[in-house]
């Protein structure tokens, strides 16, 4: 709201200065017919006006386009707690890590450790009362083993997550976050995370049919980011996922 007013305020001041110009030009123009009343040759008097006229109204426009690039600039230049001021995400460990490392505020956040889909109640009570216009989530991970790779299990419970949030929340536009590739060795202790892919495709498809936003980030990570489980990630990778959602949910 107040760079709407200052916005405003700015275009109110070049306005002023564009009037301010067009009074000039028309005392010029009194002052050129009055010589054209004594037989004098205004050609050059009339090039003058018009060199002076689509200057003032170049320049102004100038202003204009310079003050919305400052405006711009402080919007992309707000911090992404600053960003997320309005939304949560709410999730697993893998989410919990954007609190763990501070990267968003604790009023932006509501993961728990191990959680799963059937196990939701106290973050959903929190979301609630946080009452965010944006919800991101970053679920099933967990999942891919606990329904044993039954993708149609997986995608019921989904279903009821998503059935459950916009009854307590009924204001908050939902964003689903893909679940995350793993690394080689993460697939070699828990081989059912190659499964992975056929979850994502199945969620996809789910939020296709229930209209909610789906946010792929299947290419977002790459392995320097991971930890040493090939589940989860480092500090690093944070301000990156963060923007990558802020990006398609527009913060």
């Amino acid at each position: 709201m107040d760079r709407i007013k200052q916005r405003t305020k700015r275009r109110i001041i070049l306005g002023v200065c564009a009037l301010a110009a067009a009074a000039v030009l028309i005392l010029i123009v009194l002052g050129v017919k009055g010589l054209l009343h004594r037989g004098t040759d205004t050609s050059a008097g009339v090039e003058y006006i018009k060199a002076e006229e689509a200057g003032d109204i170049t320049a102004i426009e100038e202003k204009i386009r310079l003050l919305e690039q400052q405006d711009g600039a402080g919007e992309e230049g707000r911090s992404i707690k600053e960003r997320f001021a309005g939304a949560v995400v709410l999730g697993d460990s893998v989410a919990e890590g954007f609190e763990e490392y501070d990267i968003l505020n604790a009023s932006s956040v509501a993961a728990e450790i191990g959680v799963h889909l059937d196990e939701l109640d106290g973050q959903i009570a929190k979301v609630k009362e946080l009452s965010p216009g944006i919800l991101f989530l970053y679920l099933g991970m967990n999942d891919v083993t606990a329904t044993n790779g039954d993708v149609d299990r997986f995608v019921s419970e989904y279903k009821e997550v998503l059935t459950r949030i916009r009854e307590e929340v009924p204001d908050a536009h939902i964003f689903v976050n893909s679940i995350f590739p793993v690394q080689k060795k993460a697939l070699e202790k828990e081989p059912l995370l190659e499964k992975i892919p056929e979850y994502n495709d199945a969620l996809k498809e789910l939020c296709d049919s229930q209209t909610v936003a789906f946010i792929d980030n299947t290419d977002l990570v790459s392995d320097e980011y991971y930890e040493e489980d090939g589940i989860h990630f480092k500090a690093a990778f944070y301000p990156v996922w963060a923007e990558h959602m802020a990006e398609v949910a527009s913060l």
